[in-house]
């Protein structure tokens, strides 16, 4: 029987054992394209506080702005050791937490820029930590994103779907989501889905969505 919870510790076992190789593994397509998409990230951050979820191994850092009020977090104790090291080799004044997207412990409207790369693929609830993300929100503030998403095009979707359940058993990563739409029932309006690598790869920007008057 499916549990929230064993999903949730079994994708983090995965992120755990994989920590230290996860540069290595990733290392020629983050050459090759997301050290670019990374900077995209920071160009659209205009406040120097704000939250990054899903640090990893801190491929991030080194694109902070400087005198950043930066807070980041993962759940995966494994992959935060290195983005700690990775911070202290920098002499980055960053505060890195152990912490769930799914649950975090801020308070609300604590973050008026909220960024993440490649992390709702591999949440076991992306909606419930969108819904988060809202909550810590501030209600004019945004969150820019940097996804993988499921292919528009109908054979490649079905494809996708195909293989998605060999993906996430062997890495906790899903290729099959609909992260636009998980971002609007979240409560966020999309001001911003730009296509990265056709319609895989994508950057979003969106904003708290307004309550109805």
């Amino acid at each position: 029987m499916w549990s929230e919870k064993a999903e949730r510790v079994d994708v983090k076992t995965k992120y755990d054992h994989l920590a230290q190789w996860y540069d290595v593994f990733e290392f020629f397509i983050e050459v090759l394209a997301f050290t670019f998409w990374r900077k995209k990230i920071f160009k659209l951050v205009k406040e120097k506080t704000f939250l990054e979820v899903g640090v990893g191994t801190g491929k991030n850092l080194r694109y902070y702005p400087a005198h950043a009020k930066a807070t980041a977090i993962d759940f995966s104790e494994g992959m935060l050791k290195y983005a700690k090291q990775r911070a202290a080799k920098m002499g980055l004044d960053a505060n890195l937490k152990a912490m769930d997207v799914q649950a975090l412990r801020f308070e609300p409207d604590s973050f008026p820029n909220i960024i993440g790369s490649f992390v709702f693929c591999s949440v076991p609830d992306p909606l419930k930590g969108l819904r988060e993300l809202k909550k810590v929100c501030t209600p004019d503030g945004r969150i820019v994103l940097l996804e993988h998403v499921r292919p528009k095009n109908f054979f490649l979707g079905k494809l996708f779907d195909c293989i998605n359940p060999v993906v996430v058993k062997r890495t906790g990563v899903n290729i099959n989501r609909d992260t636009a739409q998980n971002i609007r029932e979240a409560g966020f309006d999309i001001e911003m889905e730009k296509n990265l690598f056709g319609n895989v790869f994508k950057l979003f920007v969106a904003r708290p969505r307004k309550a109805a008057d």
